[in-house]
Parts: structure tokens; sequence; C-alpha cells
């Protein structure tokens, strides 16, 4: 079931999830296999806490990881991924779950590597849920900055 709060949001952006039944998806891989697509078009979202005290949430492709020397670029600061106790009280979600939706204050950085894609689909909030969405229609319903931060491959 998706948490009241974020049907509110999609609701009012008209937009709505994908849940996968049965059971969980808490990986990019088991995610995009419920769905049938790469596992680069589920946007995987993570919390990472800086240096400053200020937790950001990065939203990435499902096959990339974070690159936080171009975090710290970005940002001005160093970053660690939080932990899992600091992300469920930072966001009220479970690893897994994390979405960009309602991030209640947090800063928001979209990997601009999730637009090789036209759909992507980051978590509503459950760990067997998706929202099939451009990504600039993310970057505009939650005022997230698109930048370069994945890690390259190889």
């Amino acid at each position: 079931m998706i948490p009241a709060r974020v049907q509110q949001f999609l609701d009012w952006h008209g937009l709505r999830a994908i849940t996968f039944a049965p059971g969980s998806t808490p990986t990019s891989e088991m995610a995009a296999a419920k769905l049938g697509v790469e596992v680069g078009q589920i946007a995987k979202s993570i919390l990472m806490a800086g240096k400053d005290g200020h937790f950001r949430l990065v939203v990435l492709p499902g096959d990339k990881k974070v690159h936080t020397t171009k975090l710290k670029n970005v940002t001005g600061c160093k970053h660690r991924m939080a932990t899992a106790e600091e992300t469920l009280e930072a966001t009220g979600f479970p690893v897994g779950a994390v979405c960009p939706f309602d991030p209640d204050g947090l800063e928001v950085y979209l990997d601009q590597g999730l637009g090789r894609y036209g759909t992507v689909y980051p978590a509503a909030g459950t760990d067997a849920s998706g929202v099939p969405v451009t990504l600039e229609h993310l970057a505009s319903i939650t005022g997230g900055t698109v930048c370069d931060l994945a890690k390259e491959e190889g």
C-alpha cells in the first residue's frame, strides 16, 4: 500500500504508482525484472549524509553508483551513504522504499543519466512500487537539480 503522503503527492501531480505483486523488490534488478524494463530505468533514491550535517537525496539509474566526488563538486561538501537508521529517520522510508516524492525538505539531486530513458520508475514509498515518469517531469515536481553524479563504468 502506498503511504498516504506519497499518494497525495502523486494525486496532486496526476501520477499513479504501479505496485508489484507478489512480494517486494528491494533491488533495482528485482524491480526491473518485475516491470520488464532495463535496470537503468529503475530510479533508485539514496540518502547521502553530508559532512555539513545535512542529508541529500540522490536519485540515479538503478545500474549506477553515486560518485561522491561529483556530489561534493555539486554541493560543496563531502558525503557518505546514510545508514539504514538515518534513512528511515530522515525520509520516513526504509532503504529500498525511499522515494523522491514529498522529500520533506531534503535537497534532491537527479543524475542526468536518467534522461537516457523515456520513462524511469522511482519507488512510491514501498519496496514493491514504481511511478512511471520522465526525468524532466521528476525534476519539475521534486524541485530536483539535474546533474552528473554517477560513477563511470569500468
